[in-house]
């Protein structure tokens, strides 16, 4: 207790209640945050699927062949490319930690440019191995 802290303690509760309404504050602020990013991305996501339904209904209704709307066979470029993306952009996560850790870069420097950097690596190699594929 501190010596001003009077009968009870009474200015260390008031301490306690404002270290509470601080930590409350953030993590109110935290969910809203979370909320807003969940609905922004629902919110494209659903934009998409509605436009592409109604593109759908409107072509079949002029009488265009349903076959059209079928894919070609190409997801599996689709999912090498994804994957490959995910990894040069892990490995950029990675190789920017490592540089910061060793005082190579700054933090925010060695984050952004090395995930850029393998992430765009990545999608070079991707290119190269469907040129390959495709002769």
């Amino acid at each position: 207790m501190y010596p001003d802290d009077g009968l009870f303690g009474l200015m260390g509760k008031i301490r306690n209640l404002e270290f509470n309404k601080s930590v409350m504050q953030d993590i109110t602020r935290d969910l809203f945050v979370s909320l807003a990013a969940f609905a922004a991305i629902f919110g494209i996501i659903y934009v998409f699927v509605i436009t592409r339904h109604r593109e759908h209904m409107s072509m079949l209704e002029k009488g265009v062949d349903p076959s059209v709307f079928r894919s070609k066979g190409k997801s599996g470029a689709m999912t090498l490319k994804f994957g490959m993306l995910c990894v040069g952009i892990s490995l950029g996560i990675l190789l920017g930690y490592i540089f910061y850790r060793n005082d190579v870069l700054d933090r925010s420097v060695a984050y952004l440019s090395m995930t850029f950097l393998s992430g765009g690596i990545s999608l070079i190699l991707n290119f190269l191995i469907d040129q390959k594929l495709k002769d």
